[in-house]
């Protein structure tokens, strides 16, 4: 889940919050936790016959033409055929950079999942403008957006992988990333299939205010999420990948991971907001946050403990407090739907289910 964050806010001349699905400053509180993841040389002639009989040969196999400047060149359909990705490589590729003890908690898990929320939790139903499909963070003003402050960091993280696959497109790329965030830190397997198609320039950028405002209440959550077209338990199963990451002060304004596990992904979020005490703590820029009474480095969100107390929401938390199963079914299905909003798919996309990288 995405929250604008009290620093957004500040710099904006408002009071913005969003959180960020981890950086640390509290990084020698946690262990991170380790995981793996994945002749000679022909004679020549004077012949200039059998000279460009043999370049004419070698055209037609590979795929050149004789133009009329004398040189040969690549024809045009050669130039303009994309060569297939492969997407299971890619996969491994993006869990080869994941682990990073000098990042945060060991991980740069939580901030690739956060990039992949981020690119998709714009999208509008009614306006079919948003989501992941455009990967308009890439430009300004919303790669300046105060909710994407720190993803920078992912999508500069990600930049060699795009360079290795150059037919890849950044939405694909970034959303592909979240779904091996989630699942190489001990989630679900998430269905995904490509088909994003990259906008190029910044007509493509959605306006400021469409990731949910973490200093607000539960009608302002149902709001955002209502607009992308979510429902309820969507919103709640959603709000569980805050089980990755922490707050961080320079980015969101918080500060503070959800648990003690901020790298791996569980069902721990739902036990953690529903068994602890919670009680106030004042920021140094002004805002405040809820922290564990008897752990004050884990935190909440004002919004996650509004959505706590509302009895609808409340339901489904104390759901998946208790099953880990039916949250992991939930978030699959969620998260699917979130990184697919306003993709146009044509319907004969290859749906990728990826196997987790063994050491």
């Amino acid at each position: 889940m995405a929250f604008r964050s009290v620093a957004s806010r500040m710099t904006a001349g408002g009071l913005g919050v969003r959180t960020t699905v981890g950086v640390a400053s509290a990084r020698s509180s946690f262990q991170p936790i380790s995981r793996c993841y994945t002749t000679q040389q022909p004679k020549k002639s004077n012949s200039n016959k059998l000279v460009i009989l043999g370049l004419l040969g070698l055209g037609a196999a590979g795929g050149y033409y004789y133009n009329n400047t004398g040189r040969y060149s690549l024809s045009t359909s050669q130039v303009n055929q994309k060569k297939p990705v492969d997407y299971h490589q890619v996969y491994k590729d993006i869990v080869e950079i994941l682990e990073d003890n000098d990042y945060d908690d060991g991980s740069y898990g939580p901030v690739l999942l956060r990039l992949a929320w981020h690119a998709s939790g714009t999208y509008d139903k009614d306006t079919k403008t948003g989501g992941s499909n455009s990967a308009s963070m890439r430009f300004e003003p919303e790669a300046l957006h105060g909710a994407n402050n720190g993803l920078k960091v992912a999508r500069d993280l990600l930049e060699p992988i795009k360079a290795k696959y150059p037919d890849l497109s950044y939405g694909d790329l970034w959303t592909l990333a979240g779904v091996a965030a989630v699942q190489e830190l001990g989630g679900p397997t998430i269905p995904w299939r490509p088909g994003r198609v990259d906008g190029v320039s910044a007509e493509s950028c959605t306006p400021d205010g469409r990731l949910p405002d973490a200093t607000k209440k539960q009608d302002h959550i149902r709001d955002i999420f209502y607009r992308m077209g979510f429902d309820d338990q969507e919103i709640v199963a959603l709000t569980g990948a805050h089980a990755l990451g922490r707050c961080h002060p320079d980015r969101s304004g918080f500060d503070g991971p959800w648990s003690e596990q901020p790298t791996v992904f569980s069902n721990e979020y739902f036990k953690v907001i529903s068994e602890r005490k919670w009680v106030k703590k004042d920021l140094a820029n002004g805002g405040w946050q809820w922290v564990d009474k008897n752990n004050p480095t884990v935190m909440m969100l004002p919004a996650e403990i509004a959505m706590f107390n509302d009895k609808e929401f409340r339901k489904y938390f104390d759901l998946y407090a208790k099953d880990q199963d039916k949250y992991f079914a939930d978030f699959t299905k969620a998260f699917t739907k979130l990184t697919e909003l306003g993709v146009p798919f044509k319907g004969d996309e290859k749906v990728y289910k990826f196997e987790t990288i063994d050491a």
